[in-house]
């Protein structure tokens, strides 16, 4: 596998866990769960793209 992929893989598993999170702050009813959790889903992904962008410029 490709570093890119392994980087894009990370970001991909790191999003699915905090999206998963969002459910189990629903659950808890942890209002400052939710919340961070969205955050970090908006994070992650952004960071994911910002990347994906950055690979494309540099080709």
């Amino acid at each position: 596998m490709q570093r890119q992929n392994v980087i894009f893989l990370i970001l991909a598993i790191t999003t699915a866990i905090f999206m998963m999170l969002i459910g189990v702050a629903i659950g808890e009813g942890s209002i400052l769960g939710i919340i961070g959790s969205i955050i970090g889903v908006i994070l992650i992904m952004g960071i994911g793209f910002a990347y994906k962008g950055k690979l494309r410029k540099k080709e």
